[in-house]
């Protein structure tokens, strides 16, 4: 039996789930099952909260394949206001939303789309994250994933609301998260306890969305095989 905190374990499960010579989703699955196995409680509750979320269909009205993507105009780990409007103008852009700096899915993620960059530049694509976090902390992420890409603040989850992307998190399951180390007030500056749904779209430079994943299971996400056929299509159909 193992004296040492929840937290510990989880960043060190972390570590270990993050460095795995895996596809992006046996590193999540890994991740996940390790949650399981030393926060049991932490990960019916996450359980219960999904199965909430997708009876209420939360994420289902965000823009859908074939429809225009609702611009955004959000600062860069830098300060720098990037919009998708620009962005657009390099090619097509897969945006992806990710919970914040302390969520390890979202770390995970986030080096998994670092390591493929060479890929996703060949098929003429880039990508763009969006996480409700303040600077100091999209500048943390993008240095420990040694992401090319820019990490944009959604402060409060502006965007993402306007999307229908965001949901709050109810009283047990903050409790369970800062247990566990994960603070959202903290990273977000703010104690709304506003999250958003995990989601990526593959936006074509016509502005239309080429393809979309969203789930409210966070553990899941699209996977970079994926990602990358559909930026493929998104170049191939380009006007």
């Amino acid at each position: 039996m193992t004296s040492k905190p929840l937290s510990q374990l989880l960043e060190e499960a972390f570590v270990q789930s993050r460095d795995m010579d895996a596809s992006l989703a046996e590193r999540l699955q890994a991740f996940a099952d390790a949650v399981r196995q030393f926060g049991p409680n932490f990960q019916e509750a996450v359980d219960v909260l999904v199965d909430r979320l997708k009876q209420h269909d939360v994420g289902e009205n965000a823009p859908k394949p074939g429809e225009v993507m609702p611009n955004f105009v959000l600062p860069d780990e830098s300060g720098q206001l990037i919009s998708l409007e620009s962005l657009l103008k390099k090619g097509p852009v897969a945006v992806t939303f990710h919970r914040g700096y302390w969520c390890p899915y979202c770390r995970i993620n986030t080096r998994a789309l670092a390591e493929a960059q060479s890929q996703i530049a060949a098929e003429g694509g880039h990508v763009a994250a969006i996480m409700p976090d303040r600077e100091h902390f999209t500048a943390g992420l993008k240095t420990v994933s040694e992401a090319p890409f820019p990490i944009l603040t959604d402060f409060d989850n502006g965007y993402a609301l306007s999307l229908n992307l965001a949901f709050w998190v109810g009283q047990e399951m903050q409790e369970l998260m800062t247990g566990a180390g994960w603070d959202v007030s903290r990273s977000q500056g703010s104690n709304t306890w506003l999250l958003p749904i995990p989601a990526t779209f593959v936006v074509g430079t016509d502005g239309e969305v080429k393809a979309r994943f969203i789930d409210p299971d966070y553990r899941k996400r699209m996977a970079i095989e994926d990602l990358l056929s559909a930026l493929r299509t998104a170049r191939e159909t380009a006007h």
